[in-house]
């Protein structure tokens, strides 16, 4: 078995991030759902294929060997990922059948987790350590 930990270059975890961000705000500007589906799409193929066309692109602009950036953690970016795919699904449902509050809620929400992201500050990974540490203490009770 392989110690090796399956991690992804920085850049394009930021790309990723900035795509969501920028789909974000082009729908809150113009109150157009359609703009979440470039994000969404990737997100779900990054899920379910394990192959994110947005990263796969970015990856062609890297100057350096891929592991000669900052690795984040492959893992922890499926759960990120995973939340950004369900508020990304939820704003885009929500602006089709008309609930453009609910929409904006949740396009606000995912714009600002991604940004907050880009700033330095994961909110998913932060979930993702509470939940880890709860099941672990749970874990320890039994």
């Amino acid at each position: 078995m392989s110690d090796k930990v399956r991690s992804i270059p920085r850049p394009l975890v930021k790309t990723n991030q900035w795509v969501i961000v920028i789909s974000a705000v082009l729908t809150l500007v113009f109150g157009e759902g359609w703009f979440l589906i470039v994000p969404l799409l990737a997100g779900i193929s990054g899920i379910v294929f394990k192959y994110n066309p947005v990263m796969n692109i970015a990856k062609l602009f890297l100057k350096k060997k891929p592991e000669e950036y900052i690795p984040e953690d492959w893992e922890q970016q499926q759960f990120n990922q995973k939340i950004a795919v369900f508020c990304l699904a939820a704003g885009f449902i929500s602006f089709l059948l008309g609930w453009s509050t609910v929409g904006y809620v949740f396009t606000i929400m995912v714009a600002t987790a991604a940004f907050v992201a880009i700033l330095g500050f994961c909110i998913g990974c932060f979930i993702h350590y509470q939940w880890k540490m709860y099941k672990y203490k749970r874990a320890i009770k039994s």
